[in-house]
This record gives structure tokens, sequence and C-alpha cells, in this order.
């Protein structure tokens, strides 16, 4: 763990801010990796994994650095799915993992289809 952090209960985080360590759930399992800007669908699935507390960085991160770190993510994804359409049916493997990192990455909100 970094050294430059503070253990906030769930009521005390905010979307925006960010992880200093890898978080696992109660079985040891790793949720999300260090370094983490949390969203507000990430924080809402909290309670399901057993975490009550996190370990944040202590130095929030700004809107423009968030928007910054979004707008990478977003180009990255673009990069690595560039040679596939994720409109054509006929690729559902691809598809579906192209849906899963990206909500992964960006934090899009859970819909019943990812349940």
């Amino acid at each position: 763990m970094t050294g430059n952090y503070h253990q906030l209960t769930l009521a005390e985080v905010r979307p925006g801010m960010v992880l200093s360590d890898v978080l696992l759930d109660v079985q040891g399992h790793v949720l999300l990796p260090q370094g983490t800007v949390l969203t507000e669908a990430m924080l809402a699935l909290m309670p399901r994994h057993g975490i009550a507390v996190l370990p944040i960085v202590k130095d929030e991160v700004t809107p423009e650095q968030a928007a910054a770190t979004l707008q990478h993510h977003e180009a990255r994804l673009a990069h690595l799915f560039r040679k596939t359409d994720p409109d054509r049916d006929s690729d559902w493997a691809t598809a579906t993992l192209r849906r899963f990192v990206t909500d992964f990455r960006l934090g899009a909100e859970e819909t019943p289809d990812h349940e």
C-alpha cells in the first residue's frame, strides 16, 4: 500500500476518489486495481462484495484529471477494438468482451443484462 492514503468508510467515499491499493473482496479476489478512479456504479456494488472500508489516495483527483483519465481509457479501448464493429451481430464474442472491458474501464452503470 502506498504511504499517502487513508482508510475511509464507504459512506465517506465519493465518486472520483482514487484507490491507493488493490481492492480485494472478502474471499481475497481482486475487485479493482490500484489507481482506479471510483465511480457511482462501483461504489453501489461495494456492499454486495462485503466492502465497508476503502484505501483512498489522500490527494483526490481533480475533475480535469478524471476527465483526462476517462479520455485515455476511451482512446485505448478504441485502439484495442479498432478492427471490430460493435454493431455486428456475427462477432458476438468480441462484442461481449468489448462491452465488459468498456464497462470495467469506464465505470458504466450496471444493467440487468450484466447481473
